[in-house]
């Protein structure tokens, strides 16, 4: 049976595949194990949930504040408000949980469950483990005034959450315009107002959810409005956040696009020079680009690559002491401000790197060289022996000393399907078309099935 807990928590189609009663069951498991490890000793347990603005969020909320509630556990629910808040307020508020429900960038129909220790820090694999093994055991249920009760926010978390954001910045954004596009998602809100309280004039779209509109269109995966946008009101650049704001991409004052690579390099020379990049180090995954790491290496700053998703990051990066690390997609985690991604914050300092250094986004931007990058995926293939057929190997070796310093070979099999993805990148785009061309007939005669 597939486990239950994905790369970031219980996901799926809201009502079908996440419903109230794996809500309600999940929550009541998460309780009684930390619970049974200990972390609620000597002390009456509490929690906080938080939601993105996707209508099934508002009975799968209060199916997690039931469940917890039932379990003896105070819950405070602070209505919508970004992954990142629901983190920091976890950890602002001294609480035992968090509990975040979104499915971020995905379609609205889709909802998530995620969970927050103590602290702000996502669960261990074996703590997800483990509450998946007790779910809907027989248990002895409180009574009477050993229930937990359920109170509602009225706004100090965001309030608090925004506070904390602007008072990160080193420098003010006065005299920048920014055009912010919300994805009508959770930052709908906090977005323009941090911006706003850190000294920016601020143009804001996708900024009206109606539980239906998060990320239709709109936000990180959806660009193009922003970039219109960003050019028509004469902005000096634009940012967009996914539907938990848990991301942010940018836009340059001409409508260029800025990805998460670029956004990493700009805050990493950025930190580098106020010394508060930590080991000078710089944590991406496998498929940054490689002109990312050119880059690095020019600017004296050491990267280290980790497997694709935001936890690995996060796990090298708590490992290793480092401050900085991310995705392409723009997730990026700022350790001494935040312990997961966080899209306002990512938005705000790089709008401080505009202001202190008085250059433009696209001037920045211009330091990370984005080189060619192709990706074929070849189907009908055993991806098992995709990382060891010596005939594939020695293709990629080759492949590898051909294309030299600035060029390199990615082959990743999914994880779900008989399909290898081949990833090329090389000086010319012609060039990792031809390679990677030749490296998926490679694949596909070793590895047929």
């Amino acid at each position: 049976m597939a486990r239950l807990f994905g790369t970031d928590g219980v996901r799926g189609m809201a009502n079908r595949d996440v419903t109230a009663e794996l809500a309600l069951d999940v929550s009541v498991a998460a309780a009684h194990v930390l619970g049974a490890s200990g972390a609620f000793e000597g002390h009456r347990p509490r929690a906080v949930i938080g939601r993105d603005p996707r209508a099934s969020g508002e009975f799968l909320s209060a199916a997690v504040a039931a469940g917890l509630a039932s379990a003896g556990v105070d819950v405070v629910n602070v209505g919508v408000l970004p992954t990142p808040g629901v983190a920091y307020v976890t950890n602002a508020l001294d609480v035992d949980l968090g509990v975040m429900l979104s499915a971020s960038h995905n379609p609205m129909p889709d909802n998530g469950i995620k969970f927050f220790t103590r602290g702000g820090h996502k669960l261990p694999d074996d703590v997800e483990d483990a509450i998946e093994a007790r779910m809907r055991e027989p248990w002895e249920r409180p009574t009477g005034a050993d229930v937990g009760r359920i109170t509602q926010d009225t706004g100090e978390a965001e309030n608090r959450y925004v506070d904390h954001l602007v008072a990160t910045l080193p420098v003010r954004l006065d005299g920048l315009r920014i055009a912010v596009d919300c994805a009508n998602g959770a930052a709908s809100t906090v977005g323009p107002s941090a911006l706003r309280a850190a000294g920016a004039d601020v143009v804001v779209i996708n900024a009206s959810p109606d539980g239906r509109n998060i990320n239709e269109k709109c936000g990180s995966t959806h660009p193009e409005q922003l970039q219109a946008v960003t050019v028509a009101s004469d902005a000096h650049f634009g940012v967009a956040f996914d539907g938990d704001a848990d991301r942010c991409l940018a836009v340059d004052h001409t409508g260029a696009l800025v990805d998460g690579d670029q956004i990493m390099g700009i805050l990493a020379v950025a930190l580098k020079e106020r010394g508060e990049l930590s080991r000078d180090t710089l944590v991406t995954t496998v498929m940054s680009n490689l002109g990312l790491q050119l880059a690095m290496a020019d600017a004296g700053v050491r990267t280290v690559q980790t497997g694709v998703g935001d936890r690995y990051v996060l796990e090298e990066m708590r490992s290793g002491g480092y401050t900085l690390g991310g995705e392409q997609s723009g997730h990026l985690i700022m350790s001494s401000h935040a312990t997961t991604g966080d899209g306002t914050l990512t938005a705000l300092h790089l709008a401080a790197r505009v202001a202190g250094s008085g250059r433009t986004l696209a001037d920045l931007a211009g330091a990370v060289v984005r080189l060619p990058q192709v990706l074929v995926n070849v189907h009908g293939v055993d991806r098992g022996r995709a990382s060891t057929d010596e005939g594939v190997l020695s293709a990629v070796a080759s492949a590898e000393e051909g294309l030299g310093r600035t060029g390199r070979v990615l082959l990743r099999p999914s994880g779900t399907e008989p399909v290898v993805r081949v990833m090329v990148e090389a000086a010319a785009q012609d060039e990792a078309e031809r390679v990677a061309a030749e490296l998926a007939d490679v694949v596909r005669d070793r590895l047929a099935l």
